[in-house]
């Protein structure tokens, strides 16, 4: 028997089923009674560590802040009742029954699904990435989808916001390494390799190895660890060499040092093999994600311009959004002194604004 889950929301809705645990929040859907809507409700309690408050603040500044097809959106968030009760936060979203995850354990994906799915993210994607923002954690659990095959993209808790140099707002020195990793799969190298800059072109070779595992039904590149995730990755793309052009994007000499260490790989493997039977235009949209480059990745806005994706795709129905203002993450600048009564106190705020 299973421990009892207990949800402190307004009796305007009456809980109906379980539909996720993850780290650190429980997502149950329920009946708005007012309206007969379904909606889901998603419990967190974010003050036990301060990385879970600062995750619960960005989810919840990112997610008010866009209003797109292809990205959740918040209908409400329950207001608690006061500052000292204040233990819970409860965020109610429109409901979506299952996650690209799932769907491609479960179901057998014609091309035009996966054309579909694969517009809808770039199409969430861009309008992020015009906003200055980098999700950071793509991959297919964080794909949600509805019984009409919509996705929408979820789970900011990540995200950054970049100025217009392309710079973050701040970093930590080691986190590029060390943060979550349960998502390595999805990382693209310049993130495991280097700390520092992290760059819109992160999200894409995310959403490349999404492709590959909509078209193998498998990860791409499911890494034991740190070393295994790069010579997976190198195995198929081949291994930068010492003078390359392609080296240069790590600024890292310690790193180029480190990839020199590794079995080499060359020359790249042949795609065609690797997905036998798989449309030709997929194959060749994947290998313009997966370049080990980010400077030379193709971009969201490219990549909806691809054959791959012209039965979708339409410019006058793919909005970039605005750039966010810098400051947009104000905590992020002192985050490290924060103490959990400091992120209550933010938290409350960004409630009832």
């Amino acid at each position: 028997m299973g421990k009892k889950i207990v949800f402190n929301i307004s009796s305007d809705f009456q809980l109906k089923s379980l539909l996720g645990e993850g780290a650190y929040g429980i997502v149950c859907s329920a009946i708005h009674k007012p309206t007969g809507e379904i909606v889901a409700i998603k419990k967190i309690e974010p003050f036990e560590k301060p990385l879970f408050a600062l995750r619960t603040l960005r989810e919840i500044k990112i997610l008010k802040y866009f209003q797109h097809e292809n990205i959740i959106s918040i209908f409400d968030i329950q207001r608690p009742d006061s500052f000292e009760n204040f233990n819970e936060v409860y965020i109610i979203q429109e409901l979506m029954q299952t996650d690209l995850h799932k769907v491609i354990q479960t179901q057998k994906l014609t091309d035009d699904h996966i054309q579909y799915f694969i517009y809808q993210t770039l199409r969430g994607v861009k309008m992020i990435h015009g906003s200055n923002v980098i999700h950071r954690d793509l991959k297919p659990s964080n794909l949600l989808i509805n019984s009409n095959c919509d996705l929408k993209i979820c789970d900011f808790g990540l995200a950054r916001i970049i100025d217009e140099d392309g710079n973050n707002e701040t970093e930590s020195k080691q986190s590029g390494m060390t943060e979550y990793v349960a998502t390595r799969w999805y990382r693209a190298p310049e993130v495991m390799l280097t700390a520092a800059r992290y760059s819109k072109a992160m999200d894409i070779w995310s959403c490349g190895c999404i492709l590959a595992e909509l078209f193998a039904k498998k990860p791409l590149f499911p890494g034991r660890d740190y070393r295994h995730q790069l010579l997976l990755i190198f195995s198929l793309i081949g291994t930068p060499q010492r003078d390359s052009a392609e080296l240069t994007c790590i600024e890292s000499q310690r790193a180029r040092d480190y990839i020199a260490t590794l079995p080499q790989y060359q020359p790249p493997r042949d795609w065609n093999q690797l997905f036998p039977g798989v449309n030709p235009q997929g194959i060749d949209l994947l290998q313009k994600m997966l370049i080990f480059d980010p400077r030379q990745r193709i971009t969201a806005a490219e990549a909806l311009d691809h054959p791959y994706l012209a039965t979708y795709h339409d410019p006058t129905d793919e909005p970039e959004g605005e750039p966010i203002r810098s400051g947009f993450f104000e905590f992020d600048h002192y985050k490290d002194v924060l103490t959990t009564k400091d992120l209550k106190k933010l938290l409350w705020n960004e409630i009832f604004c």
